[in-house]
């Protein structure tokens, strides 16, 4: 159930801004990407993003030590090993519109995974943008004729599947915890870069081009992007439903696509265009479903009020 509208306010505000930084970065770490190796790029964002967020930590003299170690390590995993690697790799290997769209299914995979772990079900309308999107995703992806950039869609589905399970459990988590925002973002990213530098510094790839515009995107990307949008991603998680938190990001795939073919001039194909024409369609119908529930349910919580 959504919070009461005080909470609601800051978590709308939240989305907005986080949507603006994560449809940039699309752009962003693409053109990071002609400077360095995929596994070097991911290694150093998400390291710099938890020193960055340890320093934030140590500046605000707020406790160091970690709640729910396990969970925090899965959440490490999931949300920074998987979700930022596998993303790297389908930007390395495929465009920025196509990778986008096809990681921002998340909320789908939301939708589906919490049926059964947290017991939210889909209900009546809900399975037209659901088969909306898979129609989507089974156009962009065209498994039926295999192409050499099929490896590329197939990280970024995986990583938006290594992203919904991430926010699973972080609602998990917030069931069982109350936790300092920062401090579990700060771990998590920690927990989760750690196997990254590791294949980083095991796989061979060419030496980094320290570049102005590398060191510039490189700070974006893991201060910004990965770090401090990840607060705010946290915030928007504890303070809306998983499904309805999800759906606010609806922006940044469509951010992330126009910025491409504006500034890198990609052009989608026209099965791959139709595709992601689906995919967001179905994002904007979850999304006005999600607004007429939360309405329902501020209606009756009103209407609760007044009678007492």
């Amino acid at each position: 159930m959504l919070k009461k509208s005080h909470s609601y306010r800051p978590a709308v505000l939240a989305i907005i801004v986080l949507s603006a930084i994560w449809g940039y970065n699309w752009v962003v770490m693409k053109e990071c990407l002609r400077y360095t190796g995929a596994f070097d790029f991911a290694a150093l964002r998400t390291g710099i993003g938890a020193v960055s967020l340890f320093a934030i930590l140590l500046w605000k003299r707020r406790p160091l030590r970690p709640k729910a170690l396990g969970m925090t390590v899965l959440l490490g995993f999931l949300s920074t090993t998987a979700c930022i690697g596998l993303v790297t790799l389908a930007l390395a290997t495929g465009g920025v519109g196509k990778t986008a769209i096809l990681v921002y299914i998340m909320p789908f995979w939301v939708l589906l995974l919490a049926w059964p772990i947290l017991g939210e079900h889909i209900r009546g309308a809900q399975w037209i943008p659901v088969v909306l999107a898979f129609a989507g995703l089974m156009i962009i992806l065209d498994p039926w004729h295999l192409q050499s950039t099929f490896i590329s869609k197939l990280f970024a589905v995986l990583a938006g599947l290594a992203w919904a399970l991430s926010a699973i459990v972080t609602k998990i988590m917030n069931r069982k915890n109350t936790f300092d925002l920062i401090s579990l973002t700060a771990w998590q990213m920690l927990f989760g870069a750690l196997p990254l530098i590791l294949i980083a510094l095991v796989v061979p790839d060419r030496p980094v081009q320290w570049t102005p515009y590398f060191i510039m995107g490189l700070l974006y990307s893991s201060v910004v992007s990965q770090a401090l949008a990840l607060v705010l991603w946290f915030f928007i998680l504890n303070e809306l439903p998983a499904g309805v938190a999800s759906m606010g990001t609806l922006a940044t795939p469509v951010i992330g696509t126009i910025a491409a073919s504006i500034e890198l001039g990609e052009r989608p194909s026209v099965p791959e265009a139709w595709g992601m024409l689906f995919i967001l369609t179905a994002l904007a119908l979850l999304s006005l479903l999600g607004y007429l529930q939360y309405r329902q349910i501020q209606s009756v919580i009103g209407g609760n009020l007044r009678k007492e």
